[in-house]
C-alpha cells in the first residue's frame, strides 16, 4: 500500500473498460435468441388463488408462457445454504423450499410468478402484464418484532417462529457473571440497516442449449464459474459437467454474482423446450427487489470493565434478517464471522455471542461486501466510544490499555480462532500521530465558532480473510507456440485487477516480461479447475499463492530443459532474475529462451497445473474520521479520513488503495445515507429505485489519507492478507463514532445509521426539546 499522492500505474483492463470495450453480459448475443421477462409478484405475502395467461400465450411474439404448473417436473431443487458450525443445542439450518416459480403462496415483492419467452424483449414484457392473478393478501411480517412475535404468522411451516438458526459461541456463564460482578458496564443496541448491492450492471443472462451434448452455455456476471456451475447444476437438476460458465466483463459484484438465482434454471427450461437461446435482462427495480440484500443486523451488546478500565467481558446478540428465503451464504456468513472477530483486537476475560437469523417477508439477504464483519467490529467499537464517554477517558487510551499486544502474536482467541499476525498498538499509535488526534479540540473550537458541530471517531478492526468452501485452489499455466503464457484460474474478476496482477506476480517469479503474459479466468474451453470464487477477499492471496507454486513447478521443469541445452547436471543449474547460470561460471540461459526452445512441442513442457490448500489470514487496521454537522439542517460533512492498514505484504499498491478507497466509499455510504426500506403494513419496498434509495457520489468523501503497517501473515507463500473488505470492515465504524461523538456534544445519546440530514436534525431536535422541557 503506498500513500494516497503515489504515482499511478494503470491496470491492463483499464483502457478496454473505460473506452467502452467491455463485454458484458447484455453484449453477448446468440443467433436466433429469444428474450424472456419475469412477472413477479406485487405482494409481500399471499396466496395465489388463480393464474390466467391466455392473453399472455396469444401476445404478439410470445413463443412460451411458463408457470410452476409448466415446471413441476423439470427437476429443480432448491440451493442449500451454506452450512455453519452446529448451533445452539447442535441444531442445523431449518431449511425453506423455495420454487423457482412461485406455487400457490408468495412470500416477498419481487418473488417470480411466471416467466414470458418472446421474439423481443419488448414483447415479452408487454405479454407479462397480460398475466391475471388472483391473490388472497396474508399478513406482512417485515420487522423483527413482527416476525418474533408470540402471535406471529409463520412464513414457512417447517420454520416455527420464524428462527431459522440459532448460533452461539463463547462461555455464556462465565460471561453473565462478569457482567454482573463488573465495576461498570455499557449497554448498546444498533441498527446495520439492510442495503442493496446495487452493482452499476444489472442482473442478467444469456443461456444457449446444445442439442448433440445435451449441455447448456451460460453467459452470466459471476464471481467463479467454477461455483455458479456448481450451484446451478444443483439447481437445475442437470450434471455439473452440462454446464459451461463464461466469464464475461462483470460490472460490480460485491457478493451479489456469487450464487445462481433461480431465474437462471428457468431460462435453461426454456432454452431447451424451445431449442433456442434466451435472454433475460433485470430492471433496476427488479434488481432492487431481488438481488440478495446485505446487513439487515441488529445488535445488542454489553461491555463491563473493571475500575482501571479493563476489559472484562464482552455480550453481543444478534438478529439477523434472512428475507424470505435462504441465500446460499447469508446464514453462514451472519454466523461465522462473529465468531472469527469475537472481541475484536482487544483482550477480554470471557465473551458470548449469539445469533438468531429470522426469516421475513422480504428479499432474501446474503454476503455483501464484509459479510459480518463489519457488524462484528461496529458493536465493540461503538461500546467502548460509549465506554470511555462514560469513565471520560480518551477513547485511544481505553483502546491502547486492553489492546492485545504484538509479542502475543500469533494469537488464539477464546473461540478459539487463531490470529496469525498482526501489530494492533503500532496501528492506533500511527493512526494517531496520522490523524492528528492529539490537537482535535482545537479544531472542535473552530468549528463551533463557524456554527458546527465537530466530533472524531476511532475504529480498529480485524476481520478473517481467505479460506472457502473447497479445500484447495487449483490454477494453471499454458505456453503457447509463440511463447506467450496463459494463466487459467477458476476467480471472477469484478475490479480486483487479476489481469494486472497474476501476469506481474508470474514475471517476477519467471524472469519473463509481464507483456507476454496473459490471464484468463473461469475459461470454460480452458483446464477444468477447481477452487474457490472471488469472495472472502482471498483472490490475491490465495490464487496468488498457486500461482506461486506453479511457478516453482516451471522453474523446476526449466532446470532439466536449461541442463541439457547447457550441456550440464540439473544439479548445477541455478536460477535467478530469469536466468539459469552453471554454478561456478559464466554460462547461462534465460527462462525466456528456454521457453522459446520448445515453442512449437505439443504439450509444452512446461505446461504446469498446480494447487495450493487454502489458508485464512487476519488484516487488521485502524481508521479516524473527523465529521462536521451544520445544527441547522443535519447535513453532515466528513472533513478527513485516515486509515492505517495491515493488509501484510502488498501485492500492488495501485490495486490495494483501490480496493481500500471502494471499501471506505462502501461503509461511509451506509452510515450517510444507503438503506432498503420496507413498509411495514404491506410489505412494500419504497426505496425500489435511486430516486428515493441513496447512492454515494464522488463527494460523500475527501480522499482518503492511506497508510501501510502491514505485517506479512505466515499462512500463505506470499505474506499476503486480503484487502477487499477492509475499507467497509472500518468503515461503518469510525464514521459512526465520529458521528456520535459530534452529537454527543448537543446532548444526543442515542443514534443510529443512517446519518441523513433529516434524522440528525430530529436528533438534534428531539436534544435541545429535552433540555428546555
Amino acid at each position: 500500500m503506498s500513500t494516497t499522492n503515489s504515482a499511478y500505474k494503470g491496470r491492463r483492463e483499464d483502457a478496454r473498460l473505460v473506452t467502452g470495450a467491455g463485454r458484458y453480459t447484455d453484449d453477448w448475443k446468440l443467433p436466433g435468441q429469444a428474450h424472456a421477462f419475469f412477472r413477479r409478484s406485487d405482494r409481500a405475502h399471499a396466496t395465489i388463488r388463480r393464474i390466467d395467461v391466455a392473453a399472455a400465450r396469444k401476445s404478439p411474439g410470445v413463443l412460451l408462457v411458463l408457470t410452476a404448473d409448466d415446471v413441476r417436473d423439470a427437476g429443480f431443487a432448491t440451493l442449500p445454504p451454506l452450512q455453519p458450525p452446529p448451533g445452539r443445542g447442535g441444531q442445523k439450518i431449518r431449511m425453506p423450499e423455495r420454487p423457482m416459480l412461485a406455487s400457490g403462496r408468495v412470500r416477498f415483492v419481487g418473488d417470480m410468478i411466471a416467466v414470458v419467452i418472446a421474439e423481443t424483449a419488448a414483447a415479452a414484457r408487454d405479454a407479462a402484464e397480460l398475466i391475471e392473478i388472483d391473490f388472497e393478501d396474508l399478513p406482512a411480517v417485515v420487522s423483527f418484532e413482527q416476525a418474533l412475535a408470540a402471535d406471529a404468522t409463520v412464513i414457512h411451516d417447517n420454520i416455527p417462529g420464524n428462527v431459522c438458526f440459532e448460533f452461539e459461541y463463547g462461555d455464556e456463564a462465565k460471561t453473565t457473571a462478569l457482567i454482573a460482578q463488573a465495576h461498570g458496564t455499557v449497554t448498546l443496541t444498533i441498527d446495520s440497516p439492510r442495503v442493496a448491492p446495487t452493482p452499476m450492471e444489472v442482473r442478467g443472462a444469456l443461456v444457449a442449449y446444445e442439442t448433440a451434448s445435451e449441455s447448456y452455455d451460460v453467459y452470466t456476471p459471476n464471481q467463479g464459474n467454477w461455483a455458479l456451475r456448481d450451484g446451478l447444476a444443483k439447481m437445475a437438476g442437470v450434471a455439473a459437467d452440462k454446464i459451461r460458465v463464461h466469464m464475461v466483463d462483470v460490472g460490480g459484484a460485491f457478493g451479489a454474482r456469487t450464487a445462481p438465482f433461480p431465474e437462471y434454471p428457468v431460462l435453461m427450461f426454456a432454452a431447451r423446450k424451445l431449442q433456442r437461446p434466451v435472454k433475460w435482462l433485470s430492471t433496476r427495480t427488479d434488481d432492487f427487489l431481488t438481488d440478495n440484500h446485505g446487513r439487515a443486523i441488529t445488535l445488542t451488546g454489553t461491555l463491563a470493565y473493571d475500575e482501571n478500565g479493563r476489559f472484562l467481558a464482552l455480550r453481543t446478540d444478534w438478529l439477523c434478517d434472512s428475507g424470505a428465503y435462504l441465500a446460499e451464504a447469508g446464514v453462514l456468513t451472519n454466523s461465522v464471522n462473529g465468531l472469527a472477530i469475537g472481541a475484536s483486537v482487544y483482550e477480554v476475560d470471557s465473551l458470548y455471542g449469539r445469533h438468531r437469523q429470522v426469516m421475513t417477508n422480504t428479499s432474501p439477504t446474503n454476503a455483501y461486501r464484509g459479510a459480518g464483519r463489519p457488524e462484528a467490529n461496529l458493536i465493540v467499537e461503538r461500546l467502548i466510544d460509549e465506554a470511555a464517554a462514560k469513565l471520560g477517558v480518551d477513547p485511544l487510551k481505553l483502546r491502547a490499555r486492553n489492546l492485545i499486544k504484538k509479542k502475543r502474536l500469533p494469537y488464539r482467541t477464546l473461540t478459539g480462532i487463531m490470529f496469525d499476525s498482526g501489530d494492533f498498538p503500532g496501528l492506533l499509535d500511527k493512526v494517531k500521530e496520522r490523524s492528528d488526534w492529539a490537537h482535535f479540540n482545537a479544531r472542535r473550537r473552530q468549528s463551533r465558532k463557524a456554527g458546527k458541530l465537530r466530533g472524531i471517531g476511532c475504529a480498529m478492526f480485524i476481520e478473517p480473510s481467505g479460506g472457502g468452501h473447497a479445500k484447495q485452489d487449483e490454477v494453471a499455466a499454458f505456453f503457447k507456440a509463440d511463447g506467450s503464457l496463459v494463466l487459467h484460474n477458476v476467480a471472477g474478476a469484478s475490479g480486483q485487477g487479476h489481469e494486472t496482477v497474476f501476469p506481474e506476480l508470474m514475471a517476477g517469479w519467471l524472469g519473463i516480461p509481464a507483456n507476454r503474459i496473459i490471464s484468463h479466468g473461469g475459461d470454460p474451453a480452458g483446464p477444468q479447475l477447481h477452487g474457490n470464487p472471488s469472495i472472502g477477499s482471498r483472490s490475491a492471496m490465495s490464487q496468488g499463492s498457486a500461482f506461486k507454486v506453479a511457478s516453482e513447478v516451471i522453474v523446476e521443469k526449466a532446470k532439466r530443459l536449461a541442463a541439457d541445452m547447457l550441456e550440464a547436471n540439473v544439479g548445477d543449474i541455478g536460477f535467478a532474475d530469469g536466468v539459469f547460470t552453471i554454478a561456478g561460471t559464466d554460462r547461462s540461459v534465460t527462462m525466456t529462451q528456454v521457453i522459446e526452445r520448445h515453442a512449437k512441442d505439443t504439450p509444452h513442457p512446461l505446461d504446469t497445473i498446480a494447487a495450493k490448500d487454502i489458508s485464512r489470514a487476519f488484516p487488521s487496521g485502524a481508521h479516524v474520521v473527523e465529521v462536521e454537522i451544520a445544527e441547522d439542517t443535519g447535513a453532515v460533512d466528513v472533513v478527513s479520513y485516515t486509515a492505517v492498514d495491515d493488509v501484510g505484504n502488498v501485492i500492488n499498491p495501485t490495486l490495494a488503495n483501490g480496493q481500500l478507497y471502494g471499501g471506505i466509499t462502501q461503509g461511509a455510504a451506509q452510515v450517510f445515507g444507503e438503506r432498503c426500506h420496507y413498509d411495514e403494513g404491506n410489505g412494500q419496498l419504497v426505496t425500489s429505485s435511486f430516486m428515493d434509495y441513496f447512492m454515494p457520489r464522488a463527494d460523500l468523501l475527501p480522499t482518503p489519507s492511506l497508510a501501510s503497517h502491514g505485517v506479512p501473515s505466515p499462512n500463505n507463500p506470499l505474506g499476503a492478507k486480503g484487502v477487499g473488505e477492509a475499507g467497509t470492515t472500518g468503515a461503518l465504524a469510525a464514521c459512526m463514532n465520529a458521528v456520535i461523538d459530534a452529537l454527543r456534544t448537543a446532548g444526543v445519546t442515542q443514534f443510529d445509521m443512517p446519518a441523513t440530514p433529516p434524522r440528525v436534525w430530529s436528533a438534534l431536535q428531539g436534544a435541545r426539546q429535552a433540555r428546555t422541557a
